[in-house]
């Protein structure tokens, strides 16, 4: 009974597994395609219609600027549109240390980021990450904040705005202006740190003959539905963090509802992707309307997020301001971190997807960071995690291992029982059960400390699959991302032949080595008493190689170290225990 128990357990671990190996598979890029999109904007009660997507903006010469959208491969027809677009209007320049790009002076659009830390792929000459994208580009992205008001003219989406300088660093913030013809002037003030947060003080100046009542707001478009990996693990699309709670928006779901309307003290409200995050911070002590909104135009999906503060009553020569901020860059994680407590952002930290084992992932993830930087590779610290993590479950694997050792030598005279007793089922199990009741045996207890390991393997799962710090983290030889799948295969002798065997074949060296090493703990084991069972035991060992050959090879790693270790561990108690390795007795 205990061995068919075993072998369910082991088939629904498979499906599980079978459930990551189609999850893998799904993370491909899709085929090349060319989507004509146009873009609008779904707006607040009040808010201006954003421009028409096609109309050209902004002035910069962008030539080799890289291409934002997963999975287009266009690159020379899109980066000649991301040209004509950055050229089509005045603009100006935002340089710093961790970012380059553009704000549009028509409309006061931060359209144009590039993350000059990250690249599209783990070739050094590839291209950096482009976050936002301007009108006349495939698929616009971008921020901008302004006021709506119902008794005088303010800026919209034509506004010519003047810049006291021409350019945006981390150190000389620019200051926008522009006065309508009520003689109210309306300023906005845009800071950039050393990092992706930027700080946007609206000001409204009211040097006028009547009192003014405007709404500040902010706002992030973005047309087309992006390609996302598209698995329950992990959330892509909108969020935001509402009284200190967070909601979760997939695009799906946007697309059906059209509307999701929420209030709100501070918070903050976004569009994230696996790796990176666009957020629109407010004052965390002012009173909000937020929105997550689609609208479709000719057949394209164009969706927002947005804010609308309180009203703001400025009579003549009298003034008004709010400040916000804007998160533009990757989801590092101590970065994330820091903003939420130095910047006292409500729960900033729920923009990385931790899970469901939130309280295993993150100290996975920050032992991994802590031993990487005296250790200076990440492959190393999966490695020495997994040593602590061995050291953590010893006394329960000592026990089990134990446990394994005694029903080994008890092989024997179960087999006599057996065969004693083979047309006698009920009699057989019941003299089982009394030798294993005599010397003291548990056959339960070898499953001990598999139940304990399998929420820490999902929690590392998680960890090479979400943060950002895994991908492209390289180990040594032919492993350059251990955040995908081993590169490697014997099947075309490790690349000597042009062929790209299919997916489900294409298995890689550190698979191998799991396999093998799953093998000679398989072995270690006591083989179950029935030869059908026996056989697709024997099998296990080769579906889960097939199984685990597109997983991260980080996560293949550390299941190969960890079986290696397992098997050390189960020799030297085994040798101790007098049990049988193989075909030779120990003493």
């Amino acid at each position: 009974m205990e061995q068919k128990n075993l072998l369910l357990a082991i088939i629904l671990s498979a499906i599980i597994m079978v459930g990551f190996q189609w999850y893998n598979a799904s993370q491909r890029p899709p085929p090349v395609e060319e989507i004509l999109t146009q873009k609008s904007k779904t707006n607040l009660p009040g808010l201006p219609t954003s421009p028409n997507p096609r109309t050209k903006s902004n002035k910069l010469d962008t030539a080799g600027m890289s291409v934002p959208i997963p999975g287009f491969n266009s690159v020379t027809a899109e980066a000649k549109a991301m040209k004509n677009a950055l050229t089509a209007t005045p603009r100006l320049t935002i340089e710093s240390k961790r970012v380059t790009g553009s704000i549009s002076l028509v409309g006061a659009r931060i359209d144009d980021l590039t993350l000059k830390s990250y690249r599209e792929t783990i070739q050094p000459e590839s291209k950096n990450i482009s976050l936002l994208l301007p009108f006349g580009t495939t698929n616009p992205y971008y921020a901008d904040f302004g006021w709506v008001s119902g008794d005088t003219q303010v800026p919209n989406e034509n506004t010519i705005w003047e810049s006291n300088n021409q350019t945006l660093t981390a150190k000389k913030p620019v200051r926008l202006t522009w006065q309508n013809t009520d003689g109210v002037t309306f300023i906005q003030e845009i800071s950039l740190d050393a990092n992706f947060m930027f700080t946007i003080n609206q000001r409204v100046e009211n040097n006028g003959t009547k009192s003014a009542t405007v709404y500040p707001f902010g706002r992030i478009s973005r047309t087309g539905t992006p390609e996302i990996t598209d698995f329950y693990i992990l959330h892509e699309g909108m969020l935001g963090v509402f009284d200190d709670v967070l909601k979760e928006i997939d695009y799906d779901e946007i697309q059906e509802d059209k509307l999701i309307q929420n209030k709100s003290k501070g918070g903050w409200i976004g569009i994230t992707d696996k790796y990176w995050l666009t957020a629109l911070i407010p004052d965390q002590n002012a009173n909000i309307d937020t929105r997550f909104s689609d609208q479709i135009k000719k057949g394209i999906d164009n969706y927002q997020v947005d804010f609308r503060g309180d009203a703001q009553i400025i009579t003549p020569g009298a003034a008004a301001q709010a400040s916000s901020k804007f998160f533009a860059g990757a989801k590092e994680a101590q970065l994330i971190l820091d903003y939420r407590d130095q910047l006292n952002i409500a729960r900033f930290d729920l923009a990385i997807d931790w899970g469901w084992f939130e309280f295993l992932t993150k100290p996975i993830f920050f032992a991994l960071m802590y031993f990487n930087d005296y250790l200076g590779n990440m492959g190393l610290s999966i490695l020495l995690l997994t040593v602590l993590i061995k050291l953590a479950f010893f006394p329960l694997a000592n026990k089990s291992y134990r446990a394994m050792s005694k029903m080994k030598l008890l092989q024997p005279q179960m087999v006599k029982i057996r065969e004693r007793f083979k047309d006698d089922k009920a009699k057989m199990n019941q003299e089982v059960m009394q030798l294993y009741k005599r010397e003291k045996a548990n056959p339960a207890a070898g499953c001990l400390p598999i139940l304990p390991q399998i929420p820490v393997f999902f929690a590392l799962y998680k960890v090479v699959f979400v943060t950002i710090e895994l991908r492209h983290a390289p180990f040594y030889g032919w492993i350059k991302d251990l955040s995908a799948a081993d590169p490697v295969t014997p099947l075309n002798l490790f690349g000597l032949i042009n062929w790209t065997p299919p997916e489900i074949m294409a298995i890689g060296i550190w698979p191998i080595i799991m396999g093998v090493t799953m093998f000679i703990q398989q072995k270690l084991n006591p083989p179950p008493p029935d030869p059908m069972q026996a056989k697709i035991f024997m099998f296990l060992p080769i579906m889960f190689t097939f199984m685990l050959a597109r997983f991260p090879s980080g996560l293949v790693i550390y299941w190969a170290w960890n079986n290696a270790l397992s098997v050390l561990q189960q020799y030297v108690i085994m040798r101790q225990a007098g049990a049988t390795i193989g075909n030779q007795k120990t003493s």
